[in-house]
């Protein structure tokens, strides 16, 4: 399974990825040995995430988020945690 996801970094920005291990990804987020951007943003925290068979369509859904604006980010967040 490939997952997207959104996590809230410690100075309450938000960071959006993809991966295929999401328990695994976020342990290294918080670890620092994640992505660069979070490595000075611990602990970060996990807030939305999305399944996708393929890689490819992972890849082109974290593409369509990361053009999102902040609140439409966390529009999506509030709506899946309803």
């Amino acid at each position: 399974m490939n997952y997207v996801y959104i996590l809230k970094c410690s100075d309450n920005t938000l960071y959006t990825g993809w991966t295929n291990d999401i328990n695994k990804r976020l342990e290294a987020h918080n670890s620092g040995a994640g992505a660069k951007y979070t490595k000075g943003r611990i602990p970060v925290e996990l807030q939305y995430f999305e399944e996708y068979q393929s890689k490819a369509d992972a890849l082109k859904r974290e593409w369509e988020i990361k053009r999102l604006s902040r609140q439409q980010k966390l529009d999506l967040i509030k709506v899946r945690k309803k």
